[in-house]
């Protein structure tokens, strides 16, 4: 009911959310009669902010049409590599005239880079994809808003996104002959069930996986987030931030968790900053400081754009994550496209290079819950195995602003560079069908 009573809120919320738009342009225009004056400048300011918190937000675009690589601008084209139910894998395919980036372009390394599912879209790794882009080929999972999938389509499970990034893998490794795989927060734990899982059964791994900011032991330093899914039984959350998906959409019916309870949550963790933003945006305007007030328009329209998560994949998330810690205690068993049941073993993982970076001050992946993969994968060399903690960096520092750009990403490429140097060590495989005795060793673990 909860869904229905806000899809009808923001249904008679939108006129007015347009009129005060319209009032803010009519107010702001210089050739109006008002349009020069303070009162004018105050009324369009204070139309403009009601806009801005009544208006509906949509899924923002990557729009990364074009980069700079030296001296060279290089095109972009977006393309959908292949489409699943609940994810697109998208493919920003680089084109130039010039014949020796060219060339330095095919020679580039292909990296997929798994973005979270956990409230906001894929496009909130917009700076590292453009980043990466300099020197990778590179490839990120676009997960649908579970709102818009219809119940046809079937349920989406925990399982499934880690057998989605298990295809994505070898889809790359087949076009690339291998490729690196980048985690960044959520998905670092089903990223390395999938390719323990891959290493277990023989598979080709990729030959480095990164992974940043995000819960592997979600016991090491807990924040208010690992609180929220401790304190409550799953039971709680099922009663009160699941709910069905009402009609206007295509996933009439579907059980979900509501993108605007996300963002009702994501606001409460810190209110009066985001009431402050707000009142200074109201300042830029009335001052005419459009530079800050296109920053607050661009950092928002990312923030507030929220997708539903299914029901099935958030309550097995916050039980398998954050409640029996099934990765470190080892646990976990996932089921495969084939339905098998198989056991979560990151020891098997030998010819994977890992880098795990943190934040210094993460206050959702605390201190230590990303490192804690360093110990789990006990059969990674030392050598081919890294640590990084970024001082001054929050969560999102570590993927997104200048310390991404200046800090992060040059070892973030050297480490890629250096395991693709060193590919020898990887032997690859062919993809082999796994024995009735492996079966039975990894179901026994």
């Amino acid at each position: 009911m909860l869904y229905q009573i806000y899809d009808t809120q923001r249904a008679l919320m939108e006129p007015f959310a347009d009129l005060a738009q319209a009032a803010a342009k009519a107010l702001s225009n210089p050739l109006t009669p008002m349009g020069n004056s303070p009162m004018a400048h105050r009324l369009a300011a204070g139309y403009e902010l009601l806009y801005r918190l009544g208006k509906d937000y949509e899924k923002p675009e990557f729009n990364l049409r074009n980069i700079m690589i030296g001296e060279t601008e290089v095109a972009v084209q977006e393309r959908i590599i292949k489409a699943k139910p609940f994810c697109e894998l998208r493919r920003f395919k680089r084109f130039t005239d010039s014949e020796s980036v060219l060339a330095d372009m095919r020679g580039q390394p292909a990296v997929l880079i798994v973005a979270p599912l956990s409230g906001h879209y894929a496009t909130l790794l917009r700076d590292t994809v453009r980043t990466m882009l300099k020197t990778h080929k590179v490839y990120i999972t676009d997960w649908r808003n579970a709102r818009l999938v219809p119940v046809e389509d079937g349920e989406f499970h925990l399982d499934d996104y880690v057998n989605y990034v298990q295809e994505f893998i070898r889809d790359l490794q087949a076009e690339h002959g291998n490729c690196h795989v980048m985690s960044v927060c959520q998905p670092t734990v089903p990223v390395m069930a999938a390719i323990s899982l891959m290493a277990s059964r023989g598979e080709m791994t990729p030959l480095s996986m990164v992974m940043m900011g995000g819960p592997i032991d979600a016991r090491r330093s807990p924040t208010a987030v690992n609180t929220l899914a401790t304190t409550h039984s799953i039971e709680w959350f099922e009663n009160n931030v699941i709910y069905r998906v009402p009609t206007t959409f295509p996933g009439v019916g579907r059980r979900v968790y509501p993108g605007f309870l996300q963002h009702t949550g994501f606001v409460a963790m810190n209110p009066d900053r985001h009431a402050q933003s707000h009142y200074d945006y109201f300042e830029h305007l009335m001052k005419g400081d459009e530079a800050s007030a296109d920053a607050h328009r661009r950092f928002y329209d990312e923030y507030n754009a929220v997708l539903d998560m299914d029901a099935d994949y958030y309550l097995e998330t916050i039980e398998t994550v954050f409640q029996k810690f099934s990765l470190v205690e080892g646990t976990w068993d996932v089921r495969s496209e084939n339905g098998e049941v198989e056991r979560v073993c990151p020891a098997d993982i030998k010819d994977c290079a890992l880098l795990t970076i943190e934040g210094e001050l993460d206050d959702i992946s605390g201190s230590g819950q990303t490192e804690a993969a360093q110990d789990l994968c006990a059969g990674i060399p030392a050598s081919a195995k890294r640590h990084i903690e970024i001082q001054g960096a929050g969560h999102y520092g570590i993927f997104s602003g200048s310390r991404w750009r200046n800090v992060v990403y040059p070892q973030v490429q050297a480490f890629i560079s250096a395991a693709e140097k060193n590919k020898g060590v990887t032997k690859p495989a062919a993809k082999k069908s796994v024995t009735t005795t492996a079966k039975a060793k990894r179901r026994a673990r």
